[in-house]
C-alpha cells in the first residue's frame, strides 16, 4: 500500500481542501446536545429497534386508552429549555417561543406591544438611537462567547447585524446559547436599538448601523434539513459554487437570496415600464385565452390537450388573438401574459412556458411604426431600470458579475444581409464549415457573433435586425414587396441574442389562405382567426417579447432558469417512481404495527447490487422505526462507511436519509460517506442535504428485454461450444440446492479462493448459502460430476430484476463454462419476466465530479482514483461483463463537507480492501 501512501501525501493539500467552509446538514447536527427545534432521534440498531418496536406497539395496542407515546426517547425541547435554565422570570421575558399567531392578539399581548414594526431598509444611520420592533429571519449566527453572538437578520434584500451581549440583571448567558442554537431561515421576532455599528460591517447591506438586541422571541422555527442556507448561497464564490442544479431544485431557498430577490424586483420593474410606456401611447391591455383550437405558429411546437373530446392546444402565443383585437378595431393592444412551447429544449436559453411582453398595432404606412414604438419602450425599460433600481443591480452583480447595457439614443438598425455579410467577411463558418447565408436564420453561435462585431464596431449591446429570409418566419409575416424571398420583419438584439421577434402581418384573407395551406395547416381549424380576415382587417404589425429572456441578458444572469420564479422546461414534473413489490405487505410506506420487515424482503422489495451484500457480518443495519427503511454502515476510521442506496421507497429518501444521519451523528459520533449510490439517491444527498459526490464507478446492466445476453461475439459463441463439446451441462437448482452439491461447491470455492494472487478489492464475502430464499443457482458440472463454475443470481428490486450476485469460474474449469452459465442464467431470468439483468458494481474508465466538487477538487480525486485504479486492477471485472452487452448506470460515491480528506480516503480504501490477501 506504499504508493497509496505516497498518492496520498502528493495531493494532501488540494484533497483537504475539498471539505471547504460551507457545512452540510451533517455539520449542523450538534453532536452532544440538540438544539430547542431539533426533531426527536429515529431509529437504531437492527436488533435494538425490533426489539422496540415488538414491545412498544403492541403494548400501545393493548392498552388503547393510554396517551403515553413510546416511539421515541424523551428529548429537550424548547419548552424544557426555558424551564430549565433557572433564569428569572423578568429575564426570561426577554426570550423564548412566542404561541402559534393565529390572529389571536391576547396569546401574545405580552411580547406585541403597541410600537410600530419596523422593515430593515427603513433602519438607517439617521434613526440611530431609536428602539426598533421587526419580524425578520435568521440570515446567521456568529458565536463570539458565552456572553456575546452577533445575529444577521434578513428581509428582502436588505440585511442587518445584531449583537447580543450578556447583561447583569436583563441579558442572561442562557439567552445567548438560546439565540446560537437557531438556525438560519428560522423568522425571530426582536427588540432592541437601533444604534451607529461600532465599525463598519462588511457583510451585510446595511454598513454602517447596527442593533442593540434586548428581546428575541421564536417565531417559526426550521426543522427540516436544507442544501444550502441563504447565507452560504450569499458567501459562495467561485471555487466553492453552490450548482445551478442544487439551487434550482431547491428553489424557495435560492428565491431568498438577495441576488434572486433583486432579480424579480428587475424583473418587475421591466413590466411595469413596458405598460407605463404603452399606456402613455394609448394602448389597450388584453387578456387572451390560452387555450386555442390550432397551432399559432405550425409546426408540431405545441402541447395538445383533450378538450371535452376535442382537441386543443396551449397558446404558442398569443398571436392569433391580437390579430383578431386589431380585426376588432382595438388599434393598439398589449398582453404580458404565459407562452407555451413544447420544445424538447434543455438549454440555458428556453423554457416551455415563459411570460410573454406582447404589442400589436394598426399602422399607417409603414412597419417601421411599430418596430420604432417597440424601440421606444425597450429604451424607456432600459432607462428607468438604471435609474429606479440600481442598488437591485449592484445586489445581483455580487453573484452575476456584469457591465451596464450600453445602447445608444439612435438605436443601431441593419438588415439580416448586412448581418451576413459582416459575418461572412470576418471569415465566420457555421458547424458545417459554411458561411452565413442571407436566406437562412442565424443560429445562436452566429448571433453571438454578429452581437461581437457590432459592439466592436458600432459600441452597442442593443440593435436592431431588419428584413428576415421568408424561410426563417411563420405564415403570418407579409413578404416584402420587392422581393418575395424577404418578409416585413424584424429581430432586436441585446448581448448578442435575439429578445424579440415582430413585423408586420398577412392582413389580406387570400394571401394568408394560402400561406397556411403551404404551411400544410387546415384553414379550417383556425375558423374564428380566419374570420377576422375575411371581416376585413387593417394593416398592422407587431411583437412578441420574452420576459425571462431580457431580464437575464439584461443581467446577464447566463442561464434563463434564473429569471423564472418556478422554471419549467422538460425535466419539469418528473414521473412518480412506481412501487410494484416482491413483497407488498414489507412496504416502507405502510409499515405494519408490531413488526418490522425483514432485511431480505426490503432487498428485494428496494434493493440493488450493492444492497445484497448487507447480509455480511462487518455491516452494522441501522432501522427507522416509523418506516422500517434500513441502512447499512462499517464503521471505518471515524467515518460510516454506507454501501448502496436506503432500502425504502425513493419518496421517503430525504427523510430516511435525514433521520439515519441525525442518528448517527449523535449516538455514533460518525460522519457518513455513501458509496456506490445510484443517481436517484445521489441527487438527494446532492441537492437537499449539501453532499460533495463524484462517480467513477457503475452499476454494470443487461437489457433482457431486448436480448441483449443473447447478442453476443463471435469468440464468446466459439468458447461456448466449446464447453457443451466438452459435455458441461448446467444445472438450473432454483434455491433448493443438495446438501452434497454444497460441500462440492464449498471445496471448489476454497480451490478458487486459493488460486487469487495479489491485492483484491471487494464488498461482498463468498457465502452463497445466505438467503437462499431470494437466490437461484446454476451450476456447471462436467460427465464426471466436477464442478467446474457457479453463477448465483439474486433478487433485487423489480426494476432492476436480478443481480449476477457471483459468477465462479473454478481452477481447471473447461473454457467457456463461466460464459456459458452466465448466458443460461440471464436466459432463465429473462424468461421469468425480467426486464433487466446487473452484475453489480464495476470501476469506470475516468472519475467525473456531481455536485458541488470544481474543476480543481475533480483533478485532484481524478488523481487519487486513476492510482487506486491501477494498484487493485479495478478494470478486471468489467471486460467479462462487457462480453453480455453490459451498458453503465453510474454509482456515486457522496460525503458531507469535512466529509472526506485524508481520513476518508483511507476509510473508503479500507473498506474496500480484502483483508485476506
Amino acid at each position: 500500500m506504499s504508493q497509496i501512501k505516497a498518492t496520498l501525501r502528493s495531493i494532501r493539500g488540494s484533497i483537504s481542501g475539498i471539505s471547504g467552509k460551507r457545512q452540510s446538514i451533517v455539520d449542523k447536527v450538534p453532536g452532544k446536545y440538540r438544539g430547542p427545534t431539533e426533531s426527536p432521534i429515529r431509529g437504531g440498531d437492527e436488533k435494538d429497534i425490533e426489539q422496540k418496536v415488538l414491545s412498544t406497539e403492541q403494548l400501545t395496542d393493548a392498552l388503547s386508552d393510554s396517551d403515553s407515546d413510546h416511539t421515541h426517547p424523551p428529548v429537550k425541547t424548547v419548552e424544557d429549555f426555558l424551564q430549565d435554565n433557572h433564569d428569572p422570570p423578568e429575564i426570561q421575558a426577554h426570550y423564548g417561543k412566542l404561541p402559534l399567531m393565529q390572529s389571536v392578539p391576547p396569546s401574545r399581548a405580552d411580547h406585541e406591544v403597541e410600537d410600530p414594526w419596523w422593515h430593515l431598509d427603513e433602519m438607517t444611520l439617521d434613526k440611530a438611537g431609536q428602539p426598533v420592533v421587526f419580524r425578520g429571519r435568521i440570515h446567521v449566527v456568529r458565536h463570539m462567547s458565552a456572553k456575546m453572538a452577533f445575529i444577521v437578520f434578513r428581509e428582502g434584500i436588505t440585511t442587518i447585524q445584531g449583537v447580543l451581549r450578556a447583561k447583569e440583571g436583563e441579558i442572561s448567558e442562557n439567552m445567548v446559547r438560546f439565540a446560537e442554537h437557531m438556525r438560519p431561515g428560522t423568522t425571530v421576532l426582536t427588540r432592541g436599538i437601533l444604534r451607529k455599528a461600532e465599525q463598519r460591517v462588511k457583510l451585510t447591506s446595511a454598513h454602517d448601523v447596527e442593533i442593540e438586541i434586548t428581546d428575541l422571541h421564536l417565531e417559526t422555527a426550521r426543522t427540516v434539513p436544507v442544501a444550502f442556507s441563504v447565507y452560504e448561497a450569499e458567501a459562495a464564490t467561485d471555487e466553492h459554487k453552490i450548482s445551478d442544479r442544487v439551487r434550482l431544485a431547491n428553489r424557495i431557498l435560492d428565491l431568498r437570496t438577495p441576488t434572486s430577490q433583486a432579480i424579480f424586483r428587475i424583473q418587475a420593474g421591466v413590466g411595469r415600464y413596458f405598460r407605463e410606456f404603452l399606456d402613455n401611447k394609448m394602448f389597450v391591455e388584453i387578456h387572451t385565452p390560452k387555450m386555442q383550437g390550432g397551432a399559432t405558429e405550425g409546426g408540431s411546437e405545441v402541447f395538445k390537450l383533450n378538450y371535452f373530446g376535442r382537441p386543443a392546444f396551449l397558446a404558442q402565443s398569443p398571436q392569433l388573438a391580437k390579430q383578431m383585437c386589431i380585426s376588432a378595431d382595438f388599434q393598439r393592444v398589449y398582453e404580458i401574459g404565459p407562452v407555451f412551447r413544447a420544445e424538447n429544449s434543455n438549454t440555458p436559453r428556453h423554457l416551455t412556458e415563459y411570460t410573454g411582453l406582447d404589442i400589436e398595432m394598426v399602422i399607417d404606412k409603414h412597419y417601421h411604426e411599430a418596430m420604432n414604438t417597440i424601440d421606444g419602450a425597450l429604451k424607456h425599460i432600459f432607462k428607468m431600470l438604471y435609474e429606479k433600481y440600481r442598488p437591485e443591480l449592484e445586489t445581483v452583480k455580487h453573484h452575476f458579475p456584469h457591465e451596464d447595457l450600453v445602447w445608444h439614443e439612435e438605436t443601431v438598425r441593419i438588415t439580416f444581409a448586412e448581418g451576413a455579410k459582416m459575418l461572412t467577411e470576418s471569415g465566420w463558418k457555421d458547424d458545417d464549415g459554411q458561411p452565413q447565408s442571407a436566406q437562412e436564420d442565424l443560429s445562436t453561435r452566429a448571433e453571438r457573433e454578429l452581437g461581437r462585431l457590432v459592439k466592436e464596431k458600432y459600441h452597442t449591446d442593443y440593435y436592431i435586425l431588419d428584413k428576415f429570409p421568408r424561410s426563417a418566419r411563420p405564415f403570418y409575416t407579409m413578404p416584402d414587396a420587392h422581393d418575395p424571398e424577404l418578409t416585413n420583419s424584424f429581430d432586436f438584439m441585446i448581448r448578442g441574442q435575439e429578445i424579440l421577434s415582430g413585423g408586420q402581418r398577412v392582413h389580406d384573407f387570400a394571401m394568408l389562405k394560402e400561406s397556411i395551406e403551404k404551411q400544410g395547416m387546415d384553414p379550417d381549424s383556425l375558423k374564428e382567426y380566419m374570420d377576422g380576415f375575411a371581416y376585413v382587417a387593417p394593416p398592422h404589425a407587431g411583437a412578441g417579447i420574452g420576459l425571462e429572456r431580457l431580464t437575464s441578458l439584461i443581467l446577464e444572469l447566463g442561464n434563463l432558469r434564473y429569471a423564472s420564479l418556478f422554471h419549467r422546461d422538460p425535466k419539469s414534473f418528473p414521473q412518480p417512481p412506481k412501487s410494484e413489490l416482491r413483497f407488498p405487505d414489507d412496504s416502507t410506506l405502510a409499515r405494519n404495527k408490531g413488526r418490522l420487515q425483514p432485511l431480505e424482503n426490503l432487498v428485494a422489495n428496494y434493493g440493488d447490487a450493492t444492497n445484497t451484500s448487507w447480509m455480511d457480518p462487518r455491516f452494522k443495519i441501522w432501522r427507522d422505526d416509523k418506516t422500517g427503511a434500513a441502512v447499512a454502515y462499517t464503521p471505518v476510521h471515524g467515518r460510516a462507511i454506507c454501501a448502496g442506496d436506503p432500502l425504502c421507497d425513493p419518496r421517503q429518501y430525504a427523510e430516511v436519509a435525514e433521520a439515519f444521519i441525525a442518528w448517527l451523528r449523535q449516538e455514533k459520533g460518525l460522519k457518513p460517506i455513501w458509496t456506490l449510490v445510484g443517481s436517484p439517491f445521489e441527487e438527494v444527498l446532492g441537492t437537499q442535504f449539501g453532499f460533495r459526490s463524484f462517480t467513477c464507478a457503475a452499476e454494470q446492466r443487461v437489457d433482457l428485454e431486448r436480448n441483449a445476453h443473447l447478442k453476443i461475439d463471435k469468440d464468446v459463441e466459439r468458447k461456448i461450444r466449446h464447453a457443451k463439446n466438452e459435455g458441461i451441462e448446467v444445472e438450473d437448482y432454483s434455491n433448493k440446492i443438495p446438501d452434497d452439491v454444497k460441500a462440492k461447491i464449498d471445496q471448489r470455492i476454497k480451490d478458487w479462493q486459493s488460486h487469487r494472487t495479489g491485492e483484491q478489492v471487494h464488498l461482498s464475502e463468498i457465502t452463497p448459502w445466505v438467503d437462499q430464499a431470494h437466490r437461484q443457482y446454476f451450476v456447471a458440472e462436467g460427465k464426471d460430476g466436477k464442478i467446474h463454475s457457479l453463477v448465483v443470481l439474486a433478487q433485487v428490486a423489480v426494476n432492476h430484476g436480478v443481480q449476477v450476485k457471483w459468477a465462479l469460474d473454478f481452477p481447471e474449469a473447461a473454457n467457456g463454462t463461466i460464459e456459458m452459465t452466465v448466458q443460461e442464467a440471464l436466459t432463465k431470468a429473462a424468461t421469468a419476466g425480467n426486464k433487466e439483468a446487473t452484475f453489480g458494481a464495476g470501476a469506470t474508465n475516468e472519475l467525473k465530479a456531481g455536485h458541488h466538487i470544481g474543476n480543481t477538487k475533480a483533478a485532484s480525486l481524478s488523481k487519487m482514483y486513476h492510482s487506486i485504479a491501477s494498484r487493485f486492477h479495478l478494470d478486471n471485472k468489467t471486460g467479462f461483463r462487457a462480453k453480455f452487452n453490459t451498458w453503465n448506470d453510474p454509482l456515486y460515491i457522496a460525503y458531507p463537507a469535512k466529509g472526506l480528506g485524508q481520513k476518508g480516503i483511507r476509510a473508503i480504501i479500507d473498506f474496500f480492501k480484502d483483508e485476506a490477501t
